[in-house]
């Protein structure tokens, strides 16, 4: 399987589901990057959204950013205020 084919597989799980995770007004916090990581590890993937109260100092490019560091994942797909992170499990 190849790298394009491997990415398509994983934003195409997620693609139908609802948000997990909302980023509100006091932006990506260590409380929420605790529960970012949580649902990485038991999921493997997450849906986050990102309100518009919370846009008002950062992009959603450099909120994506900042969280996918931090969670030490990566971005599958960010569309609009919306995006999705994978992190394989640890064995």
């Amino acid at each position: 399987m190849t790298k394009r084919m491997a990415r398509k597989a994983k934003r195409s799980k997620t693609t139908g589901e609802r948000p997990t995770v909302r980023i509100g007004k006091k932006g990506a916090t260590g409380s929420l990057m605790n529960e970012i990581s949580k649902h990485l590890d038991k999921r493997k993937s997450v849906k986050v959204k990102i309100l518009t109260t919370a846009l008002i100092d950062e992009e959603a490019n450099g909120i994506a950013q900042k969280v996918a560091k931090e969670t030490k994942s990566k971005i599958v797909q960010l569309r609009g205020h919306t995006f999705i992170l994978y992190k394989p499990k640890k064995n």
